[in-house]
Parts: structure tokens; C-alpha cells; sequence
């Protein structure tokens, strides 16, 4: 419990296949740091990018969450929307959950969670790794953000000037979780252009 009674806040965070899988698992170490509960879904295609990019098996993955759902769990607690969570963030997002998302054509726990959070109106943020795009995918993208999700590509922000890998990972998920109102330390903030660098006019 929070203060004053309060819940503690809950995040669904979705691991779908895209390259990037170092971004789900960064989120979870954040989101505990932050003192808010996690409940994780990975699929099939993610545990292999998770093989692959960082060495990692679920056994490694499910500590690091509050609460672990397989991904053909449909009748999973976070396929309900009287299940009450702050949001959701895909981390990464691919293309084939994007899609599944963007037609309501839910196969798995995954994008049936998406799904609840769109139809409760609950934030949604997907984070897309693909490159580069064609027609389809672009309309899918317009078609989450029509009904009414976050689109946030993974995008480095090199004004940070991050040092290491891990900086500029945590820097872009301190920022996606800005969008919930959660605050990590992860980010560098903007305070404008120091004095000394600016051009005269």
C-alpha cells in the first residue's frame, strides 16, 4: 500500500520479438527501483531475441516482475479490464503486435492486454522497433494512435551525450515512463542552451 492507504501502482509491461529486448528488461529493474509493480507477458518470438541479444531465458526474465503471465493465458488476470492497472508499455514493440493491435484481432495475452488498455482507455505505450517502414506499417501506427495509444520509438537523445549503452536506454524509458507520471532519475533533463554555446545572432 501506498500513502494513506493508496494502491500501490501497477504497469503491464509487454516483451514482444523485435531486436531490442535489452529495453523490456531495463524497464522492469526501473519500474521496481520506482517502488511500482510490474506483471509481465513475453512471447514466443521474444524469448528468442532475449536468447539471442542478451543471453537471458524466462528463468532469468521472471524474477525482475511482480507477477509472471504466459502468453497463451488468455484467461490471465490482465486480459480483464476490471483489473485495475495504471497502463501498459511494450518494450519492444514489434510489428506483428503492432498489427494485431491496430486491427482488434487479438491472438495472445500480449495484445489482448494491449487491447484492454485501449478499450478501458488506460495508456498504452508502444515501443516500435522496426526500420524502415512501409505503407501498412505506417497505417497501423496511425491506426493505434487513433485509438488512442502512445507511439514511442525507441530514438536515442543524443543531447544527454550518454556514455554507455545502458545511459541511453534507461534515458529513453525514464522518459517513457514520464508519460505515467513516474519518476526514475534515469533522465537528463533539458534546461536549454548553456550561455557560452549560443550563436550570436
Amino acid at each position: 500500500m501506498g500513502a494513506a492507504g493508496e494502491a500501490r501502482r501497477r504497469i503491464v509491461v509487454g516483451i514482444s520479438g523485435a531486436s531490442g529486448a535489452v529495453y523490456g528488461v531495463r524497464l522492469l529493474h526501473l519500474l521496481r527501483r520506482a517502488g511500482v509493480e510490474s506483471h509481465l507477458v513475453v512471447s514466443r518470438s521474444a524469448q528468442v531475441t532475449l536468447a539471442q541479444e542478451l543471453d537471458m531465458g524466462l528463468d532469468d526474465l521472471r524474477p525482475l516482475a511482480d507477477a509472471f503471465y504466459p502468453n497463451a493465458d488468455i484467461g490471465a488476470a490482465i486480459s480483464s479490464g476490471s483489473f485495475r492497472v495504471d497502463g501498459m508499455v511494450i518494450a519492444p514493440c514489434s510489428i506483428k503486435t503492432l498489427s494485431e493491435v491496430a486491427t482488434g484481432c487479438t491472438g495472445s495475452l500480449l495484445s489482448r492486454a494491449a487491447d484492454v488498455m485501449l478499450k478501458e482507455r488506460r495508456r498504452l505505450v508502444m515501443m516500435v522497433r522496426e526500420t524502415p517502414l512501409h505503407a501498412g506499417h505506417i497505417r497501423s501506427l496511425a491506426a493505434v494512435t487513433d485509438a488512442g495509444a502512445i507511439v514511442y520509438p525507441p530514438v536515442p537523445a543524443f543531447y544527454a551525450r550518454p556514455a554507455t549503452i545502458e545511459e541511453m536506454v534507461d534515458h529513453t524509458l525514464g522518459r517513457v515512463l514520464d508519460l505515467f507520471g513516474i519518476e526514475t532519475g534515469a533522465v537528463k533533463r533539458w534546461e536549454g542552451i548553456a550561455e557560452a554555446m549560443r550563436t550570436p545572432d
